[in-house]
């Protein structure tokens, strides 16, 4: 039963992946959602798998627009008054090799992995902050490490160091600031499988829950995850 004190969780690239699972994780705990990717089919399916328009909407949105991230919180507010988490999820990569890839797929890159995920934040801030509510960002292993020739490898370095920007331009407003920092998973970003276990998306979205479940005065700000078998 749909209940306007149900808290509410806005997610970008929600449409496949960790974003997917997330949202079902999520609708399982009780939230409704508002979910955001630039693929609308895919995105009103899973809407309708999680409720229907009292539990979950589908708002297509491009994270590097400003207009459409505007427009989804309003989306938000205008379907459930409020927003208690934004997950700012949305991202892709490209080859390894700085000789290697379409150096415009290199700008689209940059601008949905670091831009976007900044756009992301502004949008939500007055709501988080109205709310107490809660912040996560995808970043990666590959934001903890450089890879060799990965301008990905670069973009998620980037957003490691927003989580904590972020973390303190949030500081003493009572909302909360998590970086969820995934190894190797098993998920459309990647053309072929992973040679050893990978996590899977759902892997992902626990760790995405155990941090939002926690008191309000636990703020984990960082969970790095690989899956066992991966070497660095």
């Amino acid at each position: 039963m749909a209940s306007d004190q149900d808290p509410v969780f806005l997610i970008t690239g929600a449409s496949t992946g960790i974003g997917a699972a997330t949202a079902r994780h999520a609708a399982e705990a009780g939230y409704r959602l508002v979910l955001s990717a630039r693929s609308e089919d895919r995105l009103a399916a899973l809407a309708e798998e999680l409720g229907g328009e009292q539990r979950a909407i589908a708002v297509a949105a491009d994270v590097t627009e400003w207009a459409d991230q505007q427009r989804l919180v309003e989306r938000a507010r205008e379907a459930y008054g409020r927003v208690d988490v934004a997950f700012a999820n949305a991202g892709f990569g490209g080859p390894r090799g700085f000789d290697k890839g379409d150096p415009d797929e290199w700008k689209a890159m940059v601008l949905t992995n670091v831009y976007g995920a900044a756009l992301t934040i502004r949008a939500t801030m007055d709501a988080l902050k109205e709310s107490r509510g809660h912040l996560l960002l995808t970043g990666s292993v590959a934001g903890r490490r450089a890879l060799k020739g990965s301008l990905y490898s670069a973009t998620k370095w980037a957003v490691t160091a927003m989580g904590e920007a972020a973390r303190q331009d949030f500081n003493d407003t009572g909302v909360r600031v998590t970086l969820i920092e995934p190894g190797m998973v098993d998920t459309p970003f990647f053309d072929s499988p992973p040679e050893i276990e990978a996590l899977q998306a759902d892997d992902v979205a626990r760790a995405v829950m155990f941090a939002v479940q926690q008191p309000p005065h636990v703020d984990v700000n960082e969970i790095l995850v690989r899956p066992t078998d991966q070497p660095n």
